[in-house]
């Protein structure tokens, strides 16, 4: 009798503690339900998250299949690539219709292809001038993701995927012999980055970003809001480049991406999203490095947390840019460790670099042609 009642109070604890964990968990989850209603209360941003995931996966898959990499060089991952363009594309895209979404998908593929060729047909010259010598074409398109957006949404977002394109085309070492592999994952990503925007369909309601809104502050009245925007940041770029050409930076080309996207249509502009990148710098890596073990013994959690994570990150942008710094350098540091690269110094490199970038880009924004905010 004395053991049964042993066990059965044993097994009334157990029930005890698998109720409090139930019920703890209920609350967790209502609040994680709670704080996304609270950043996106019609669910839109949450549809586009979904999108973005959707596309990318999409690309990655068709990329991946033998038939269709069959005739491309070995070592070039076309859909990773492809996957790029097609999550990079969708992140940019913002219109209201599936016509005009699916018209703009198209233009800013075929902009981020265009930069990856552009960075594959000169690399080979550019490497002649030793180390950051490739990192140079990375400066033109610092400049004109900066510059184009004069041109408004679509011009923003092309300008942005000139610039991704090199970047992808250089993680990858793409050369003038991989041409082919980039118009291929053009076309992937074209397809994959198409056909989830027109199933959404107008469960979206894309944010409008503003119109550029300021004005030169020292009375330069030659210089347009867009050129001095695109001047900030390819200088900052090419800070970059001589640092690391002096002192040899690891990621050179994340501190160039971060100064990149800090620079706003205004010094203070520029100054709130580089605060905002370094909180959510600190919080998201930190968070990514400590879930590193999942990537090498669970992977599949860690591509569900990195799918997640590109969701918060899409219903976060644009007004908690700290929040969508702090999700996208998780998904960042979870998949790059998924993908083989465990070194904890490598990802902190990448993790200070990054805040690098973007203070190299707040003082482009105070030292060249600042900008002020037009008062109404």
């Amino acid at each position: 009798m004395d053991d049964e009642q042993q066990m059965g109070g044993a097994g009334a604890r157990l029930a005890d503690t698998a109720r409090s964990v139930g019920q703890a968990a209920g609350r967790h989850a209502r609040a994680a339900l709670a704080w996304l209603d609270r950043v996106d209360p019609g669910t839109h941003r949450r549809i586009k998250g979904l999108r973005l995931v959707t596309a990318y996966g999409l690309a990655a898959a068709l990329g991946a299949l033998q038939d269709v990499t069959q005739h491309v060089p070995l070592g070039v991952s076309v859909g990773a690539l492809a996957g790029g363009f097609a999550l990079w594309a969708s992140v940019s895209e913002a219109r209201t219709t599936r016509f005009e979404s699916s018209r703009d998908l198209v233009i800013l593929c075929c902009a981020a292809a265009f930069g990856a060729l552009l960075f594959a047909w000169f690399e080979a010259y550019f490497r002649g001038f030793g180390r950051g010598g490739v990192e140079l074409i990375l400066v033109t398109g610092a400049f004109l993701a900066g510059y184009l957006k004069r041109f408004g949404l679509t011009g923003a977002g092309v300008g942005s995927q000139l610039y991704i394109g090199e970047l992808l085309a250089y993680g990858m070492d793409l050369t003038s012999g991989d041409s082919w592999a980039i118009l291929l994952a053009l076309l992937i990503g074209m397809l994959a980055a198409i056909v989830p925007r027109v199933l959404s369909g107008p469960a979206e309601h894309p944010v409008v970003l503003p119109a550029l809104a300021s004005e030169p502050a020292y009375g330069r009245e030659a210089v347009s809001p867009a050129l001095a925007m695109g001047l900030q940041a390819a200088c900052g770029a090419l800070v970059v480049v001589a640092l690391n050409r002096t002192f040899g930076l690891a990621e050179s080309a994340w501190a160039i991406t971060a100064c990149v996207y800090v620079v706003a249509t205004s010094a203070v502009g520029t100054a709130e999203r580089v605060r905002r990148r370094i909180y959510g710098t600190l919080v998201g890596v930190p968070i990514g490095i400590v879930c590193l073990p999942l990537a090498e013994h669970w992977p599949l959690i860690v591509w569900t947390l990195s799918a997640f994570g590109m969701i918060v990150y899409a219903m976060a942008l644009p007004e908690r840019y700290d929040i969508a710094c702090g999700a996208f350098a998780f998904v960042l540091i979870v998949t790059l460790a998924a993908s083989g690269i465990h070194s904890v110094s490598l990802l902190t490199a990448r993790a200070w670099e990054t805040l690098l970038g973007g203070a190299l880009g707040l003082i482009a924004s105070r030292v060249v042609f600042p900008l002020r905010v037009i008062k109404a």
